[in-house]
């Protein structure tokens, strides 16, 4: 163990010895005490600042799946694919043997590799050995021709550094923890002939459970260098344990580049992951690795947006993140140069999203909301990436428009016009208001979906309410309304609520930790000292019982196994446990020019809390937080006492600072804590001649009706007949069950008129602009690329003036739905005036032959002949760069 300065030691022991056996925090589930956490038979507890404990022993008992997914990996690291873009296999006999198929490095599966046999469970009846084989012939090929072998994704590796290939996976012995995996023998395939066929015989077991140790307790003390980062102390030994376990995870979550990592298992530097976690409490303690893992996200001058469905932007569109994370790192240093570095890449980037992601009609960006990027998790099954592209999501605009009010702040400080950035800001926040706003929950709905007609969820969605709360999209009334009406459960606040039946827990069903320092923080913002005090708990129940910061953890049971992935010390996690002494503790609030302290104590976590070693700017601070309260009473500078409570940007040199609180809170702070509920499931529609039909929803008492977006009727029966069949309208159904939880609106069902309906086949375009010479295959499709079909323009004659809905035909094989970043745009024009993007995301890796439609544009037009061209253009520049390619069989104009 490191040797800590020694007025730091006795504070701690007299903390230690402080401590009463009076609860932080108490419920059914737990209780949090000064010095430990109780739930039920399970104890955590800190001996000191430096030393825990735990006994939890998680009883998670599951059946292990056939199918299983995982990835090969040359020395170790993640860099056979791109994330997402995994092998599969079936452990089920081939040939009367367990060996899989051959699966060639950066390649697809071989066909047939995920298919089962039909019949029989999907789980194992017992512990099978089942051998993989990985071909490597033509990577050893190119290191002996060229001396290095270039990856699927671009990274070039060389002869001279090839160590091994090794086997990464979701399914144990598997781990998708690649820090350490090339070290890791166990996993390492080998090839004793020499023929470039490497394998390896993985023994998988029947059932799955957790990994505990033999004497059935957890312990931990502290062995990394925390001394150049604040030290922190307090009455609350264990918040003060929890403090430096944080730090230490956060010391090994630096890679050896000087970036951060996402967590164990994800040694990558992730755009929002990075993003999130620096404007939590990282900016504030490292700015420099801040920075360094910043312009790791930063290609040709504009923010990488590298996950997310259907091709990453712009069905994903929460990139912006770095913004906030930026402009967080330059309040913190002052720097100018990075100021200027930040205007340049978040204006290139801002501009590329106005022109792709935002919707003038609703004053709302498109896209998957933020961090929510597993798409089957939290939005209905039948949505594909185009649906969730033209789906406007809370938490993502609410990332927007700080992004706009960022870029009004620094237009202003460089002498640039604020003007455009200030529109839209106010444009964006009227728009969630007005239109994300539920009246009959009191707190903003998840997003606006639908296809012609958007309707608004009415599941809350944690991160997004939070995130209304601090840019203050949402005024006191509202803020309020919000931490008093969003449902939260036992474990902490759920990602979405309620949850989608038959989906497993990751962010449906689940707790993040750093969604639960978000809503500690905004509650303290708020003022609310009860969603406080179970924020806290939320966060410190999970640190001190698991003895790391989990990446997330089971709503249902508050147990880090049974979610789909999960890891320790996962960055964000770590950042938001920090957050809740920066953040909430001491209140801290950075300004352009100044640093502001706005604490937050509630009564149970009162007392005199100490943070020495604290940097900031040029200035190194001892800062001392005495009493409860919701406001400061009493702002010492060196023993002077200042109006308000504010350090400027300019200070230098070491300095003391005291705050005194006021003692006080709000009366009627309130959470509504509830019992994790699960929706019905959403109905499968379809239509049935003039009407609509749909089987019975389980666990559902009645459905309802909507058309075009509006609700219609009420009824109990399964089939709705329709009586006006001539009009153009689209029918949707929600199931709603006896606890008054709804289900997801059912696929939009369109009745629009045969003669209503005009396609314009892809030939059409092709004749009028010939790139290639080419002509349509016997398939009959054109094939667009960067520069090859980059104009075409199509001649429509439209027989009644009146809105329309404009869409496309078309297959993009160019990846995975989940992951990737060659999603397919072109601009849309009509009589040579822009109306929007058409977006062809990817529907599935090598998938050319699954035809769906793009997003839908609307428009009006007036009787007589049009030109419609669909053109590539500057902006139509995709997260890839080069591959940017879809198949266009028509383009297809409907009444609205």
């Amino acid at each position: 163990m490191k040797l800590y300065p020694i007025l730091f030691v006795i504070g701690s022991i007299l903390s230690f010895y402080s401590c009463s056996d009076k609860s932080a925090y108490r419920s059914d589930a737990f209780q949090i005490y000064p010095d430990k956490v109780i739930q039920g038979s399970f104890e955590a507890g800190a001996k000191s600042p430096v030393e825990m404990y735990s006994t939890y022993k998680s009883d998670f008992r599951a059946p292990v799946a056939k199918k299983i997914d995982f990835k090969f990996s040359i020395n170790g690291g993640d860099n056979e694919r791109y994330p997402g873009e995994d092998h599969h296999a079936v452990l089920v006999p081939r040939d009367e043997k367990m060996i899989s198929l051959l699966y060639k490095f950066g390649a697809p599966d071989p066909a047939g590799a995920a298919d089962a046999p039909a019949g029989g469970s999907p789980y194992l009846e017992k512990d099978v050995n089942f051998t993989v084989r990985a071909d490597m012939r033509h990577v050893l090929s190119d290191f002996e021709k060229q001396g290095y072998f270039v990856t699927a994704t671009g990274r070039k590796i060389m002869k001279t550094d090839f160590k091994g290939v090794f086997i990464a996976g979701n399914t144990p012995p598997l781990s998708w923890e690649f820090d350490g995996l090339g070290q890791r023998k166990e996993s390492e395939l080998h090839d004793p002939d020499g023929d470039g066929i490497y394998e390896i015989i993985l023994h998988f077991k029947q059932f799955r459970e957790a990994d505990t140790p033999q004497d059935d307790t957890l312990h931990w003390e502290l062995h990394e260098d925390i001394s150049a980062y604040p030290s922190y102390s307090s009455p609350q030994v264990l918040v003060d344990a929890l403090y430096n376990k944080a730090l230490e995870e956060m010391v090994q979550d630096i890679r050896e580049d000087g970036a951060f990592m996402a967590g164990k298992k994800w040694p990558g530097v992730w755009t929002r992951d990075i993003s999130y976690s620096i404007l939590l409490s990282l900016a504030m303690i490292n700015p420099g690795a801040a920075r360094k893992s910043l312009m790791a996200k930063v290609k040709n001058d504009r923010i990488i947006q590298d996950t997310g469905t259907g091709g990453s932007w712009p069905v994903s569109t929460d990139r912006m993140t770095w913004a906030m994370a930026a402009w967080e790192v330059y309040k913190v240093t002052g720097d100018g140069e990075w100021l200027e570095y930040i205007w340049r890449v978040i204006g290139n980037s801002a501009a590329d999203d106005l022109e792709t992601a935002f919707n003038p009609q609703t004053g709302l960006f498109y896209g998957e909301s933020s961090f929510l990027d597993w798409r089957e998790q939290t939005y209905p099954e039948w949505m594909d990436p185009k649906d969730i592209y033209q789906s406007h999501s809370l938490g993502t605009n609410a990332v927007h428009y700080e992004t706009y009010r960022i870029l009004a702040r620094m237009a202003a400080m460089l002498g640039e016009d604020a003007s455009i950035y200030e529109k839209t800001a106010a444009l964006v926040k009227n728009a969630i208001n007005e239109k994300l706003w539920s009246g009959k929950d009191h707190y903003y709905g998840q997003y606006l979906y639908g296809r012609n007609y958007l309707s608004l969820s009415s599941r809350s969605e944690t991160l997004g309410e939070t995130l209304c709360t601090l840019f203050e999209i949402a005024g006191p009334e509202r803020r309020d309304m919000i931490f008093r009406n969003v449902p939260v459960t036992d474990y902490g606040p759920p990602c979405v609520y309620p949850q989608t039946p038959g989906i497993p827990p990751y962010h449906n069903d689940a707790v993040w930790p750093f969604v639960a320092a978000y809503w500690t923080w905004a509650a303290a913002r708020a003022g609310n000292e009860k969603a406080v005090e179970y924020g806290l708990a939320s966060i410190y129940r999970a640190a001190a019982l698991f003895m790391t910061n989990k990446e997330n953890l089971v709503a249902s049971t508050g147990d880090y196994m049974g979610t789909e992935i999960n890891s320790d010390r996962q960055l964000w996690s770590v950042a938001g446990n920090l957050a809740t002494v920066y953040r909430v503790f001491f209140g801290m609030k950075f300004k352009p020019d100044s640093l502001r302290f706005e604490p937050f104590i509630p009564e149970s976590y009162g007392g005199k809390k100490h943070l020495s070693n604290f940097s900031y700017r040029q200035a190194k601070l001892d800062i001392t937080v005495e009493g409860f309260g919701s406001g400061v009473s009493e702002f010492l500078l060196d023993g002077k006492r200042l109006q308000r409570p504010a350090i400027p940007g300019d200070l230098s040199g070491k300095h003391t600072i005291r705050i005194r609180m006021n003692r006080e809170h709000k009366t009627q702070s309130e959470i509504r804590l509830v019992e994790n509920r699960f929706a019905p499931e959403t109905p499968r529609v379809s239509r049935d001649g003039s009407g609509l039909h749909w089987q019975k929803c389980n666990n559902t008492t009645h459905y309802l009706i909507f058309k075009n977006g509006n609700f219609l009727k009420e009824t109990t029966d399964t089939l709705f007949t329709i009586s006006d069949i001539p009009e153009c309208a689209e029918y949707q159904v929600m199931a709603v069950g006896g606890d008054g939880a709804e289900s997801f609106l059912s696929e939009p069902i369109p009745f629009t008129p045969e003669r209503s309906v005009i396609l314009l086949d892809a030939s059409q375009g092709q004749k009028a602009v010939m790139q290639t010479g080419e002509r349509p295959g016997k398939d009959d499709y054109l094939e667009l690329t960067r520069r090859q079909n980059t104009r075409m323009e199509f001649m429509v004659e439209i027989d009644k003036s009146g809105a329309y809905s404009l869409d496309c035909y078309y297959a993009n094989g160019s990846g995975p739905i989940n992951t990737n970043n060659r999603c397919a745009i072109r601009t849309v024009l009509i009589d040579g005036k822009r109306i929007g993007k058409i977006i062809m995301a990817q529907r599935g890796t090598d998938k050319w032959d699954d035809w769906g439609y793009s997003n839908s544009l609307h428009c009006r037009l007036s009787a007589g002949k049009h030109t419609i061209s669909l053109v590539f253009s500057d902006s139509d520049i995709n997260m890839n760069g080069e591959v940017n390619t879809a198949r266009l069989k028509h383009l297809r104009l409907s009444c609205l």
